[in-house]
């Protein structure tokens, strides 16, 4: 198993606002991929939108079906 770590420096504007991000793995680059998903759709539309993502890889239930 290979560990992938990243070195990023992330600048998000909006109307209200902007932050910085310096994600280090893939996990904490998801967060921060989710977070500002939210503040561009709202949670359901971000929701359904991951979810269109994740159907690009069956599960191990879906692939046995």
């Amino acid at each position: 198993m290979s560990t992938v770590s990243i070195e990023a420096t992330i600048n998000a504007k909006w109307s209200q606002g902007h932050s910085s991000y310096s994600p280090g793995s893939p996990e904490e680059l998801a967060l921060i991929g989710i977070e500002l998903l939210v503040k561009e759709l709202g949670t359901e539309v971000a929701r359904d939108f991951i979810q269109q993502a994740f159907e690009r890889y069956p599960s191990i239930v879906d692939a046995v079906d």
